[in-house]
């Protein structure tokens, strides 16, 4: 008799445990529509329209937050818009969903890159070429880019500028 409320009360919790299992996606499995807006935002992507692609995109990852396709291809509009720092974080997200995505690692060094670490890039090349193994053409890009080095910054235009005009002020 005395463990009866602990057996009905250990029941319970793993009917709610087992039924709350059941009711959730596999992970591999994505919503249909966010592959669609994933879809949309490249065909914009390459058509040049940024901002649609950038609004595709974001709306397949409301639909499923787990499309790492979607996360890669935002961060391609980002560095297509100069935004690195975005780029490296976007990449980032969708390494968190896959640690061995070797393209996903490429374009973070290659933002890296644009953005002058370097150190940083050569940590992601190290590590895409350990999980590449055997063939590893995916990584030349950022090894390229890595050679290249960063791009050079114009720290200031040199331009001349006219001298205030001065306006004659009344004295009492």
């Amino acid at each position: 008799m005395r463990f009866t409320p602990a057996s009905i009360a250990l029941a319970v919790v793993l009917t709610t445990v087992s039924s709350a299992g059941m009711t959730q996606r596999p992970d591999a499995q994505i919503d249909p529509r966010s592959i669609e807006w994933q879809r949309a935002g490249e065909t914009a992507r390459k058509a040049g329209n940024l901002e649609g692609a950038n609004d595709a995109l974001e709306s397949a990852l409301a639909v499923d937050p787990r499309n790492r396709a979607a996360y890669i291809e935002l961060a391609q509009v980002a560095r297509a818009q100069g935004l690195q720092g975005k780029a490296i974080r976007l990449y980032n997200e969708a390494l968190l969903l896959d640690p061995a995505d070797v393209g996903a690692l490429v374009g973070q060094g290659e933002a890296m890159v644009e953005k002058g670490a370097i150190a940083k890039a050569k940590e992601n090349l190290a590590q895409a070429q350990k999980l590449c193994r055997a063939d590893c053409a995916g990584v030349g890009p950022l090894v390229a880019a890595i050679e290249k080095g960063p791009p050079a910054a114009v720290l200031s235009a040199k331009e001349d500028v006219p001298a205030p005009k001065v306006v004659p002020t009344e004295t009492p």
